[in-house]
């Protein structure tokens, strides 16, 4: 391990940028490079150029990416599928375009089709239709996915690129978004339940029946999932890969209704009240399990369950 190695991560203030940097140092890393959003917008080609210019980094980690919950992307599509396009093209290309070699990009599991077997594996890419209500997303990290794929394919002899994919299942903890509206489902109902409890509201609604079933992994786990891909050696790497399928699922193995979390989540939180579910309101995908065996197989697992990590997020949501 390389420990002189000057590393850009990419989103390092969000949850999982600011996990991969907490793995990162305690490995014995300290040369870092970080940009806040108003120091460089990375939907701006012409930043982004002279920032790698500049900087010249040997790694990096693409964990920025705009983000949230159906009602974000059912309300924002037009500015989840440019931003990300944008953000993704503009530092894949700026990388390569200065020597970078290793490049980690971070997908989501709203690539596979919404009608998937279950548990998805790799090669359900691009085998059905997508989940209407975030498919302006998930095209977006489809396509990053495929710009590291195309970018190995024509460059990875010649110039020695070595650009990865990781695609986690739905993530959770410390230093998530927990807008109540524009979240993900943990941390739109940590917020709902918390405000729920100190107003003592007798009734929380939950959007959806229910009934569709998660997978959850604690971004902890996630983060070390990242880096050890990173740090994974070419030759296994490329043995449990394909050129043109080398992203590679990460989560927990199992996954839970809806319903089942809203009322652990109630637990943890210690709300009293009543739990009714909108029928009215989109469900989403009727079930995302990702088939996480590659990654097992090179070495990675995970280590938190899910009451235990909804304890840890909701000790950091009321400690902001």
């Amino acid at each position: 391990m390389n420990l002189d190695r000057k590393i850009y991560v990419a989103g390092h203030r969000g949850m999982v940028g600011s996990a991969i940097v907490r793995v990162l140092k305690s490995q014995g890393h300290t040369n870092f490079i970080f940009r806040t959003h108003a120091e460089l917008d990375l939907t701006n080609q012409l930043d982004v150029d002279l920032f790698f210019e500049k900087e010249n980094p040997d790694i990096v980690y693409m964990a920025a990416a705009k983000v949230g919950g159906i009602h974000a992307n059912n309300t924002y599509p037009a500015d989840f599928i440019y931003e990300n396009l944008m953000v993704e093209c503009n530092v894949i290309n700026s990388a390569f375009k200065n020597s970078v070699k290793n490049l980690l990009f971070l997908g989501s599991s709203c690539i596979y089709p919404r009608l998937a077997s279950q548990p998805m594996d790799e090669g359900a890419l691009l085998a059905g239709s997508l989940e209407p209500t975030n498919e302006p997303y998930a095209v977006a990290k489809i396509a990053g996915i495929k710009l590291c794929e195309s970018y190995n394919r024509q460059y990875g002899i010649s110039h020695g690129v070595d650009y990865r994919s990781i695609m986690p299942t739905n993530l959770y903890g410390p230093g998530d978004n927990y807008h109540p509206e524009n979240s993900h489902v943990i941390p739109a109902m940590i917020n709902r339940f918390h405000h729920a409890k100190i107003n003592n509201n007798p009734v929380v609604k939950i959007w959806g029946t229910g009934l569709p079933k998660r997978e959850f992994l604690f971004v902890d786990d996630m983060a070390r999932a990242c880096v050890h891909l990173m740090d994974l050696d070419k030759t296994i790497f490329e043995k449990n890969t394909t050129p043109m399928q080398s992203h590679v699922n990460v989560g927990i193995g199992y996954d839970i209704t809806i319903k089942e979390l809203a009322y652990t989540i109630a637990k943890v939180v210690n709300y009293q009240g009543k739990i009714e579910f909108d029928d009215f309101k989109p469900d989403g995908s009727p079930r995302k399990l990702l088939n996480s065996n590659k990654i097992n197989s090179m070495g990675w697992s995970p280590t938190m369950e899910l009451e235990p990590g909804l304890i840890q997020t909701y000790k950091d949501y009321i400690a902001r």
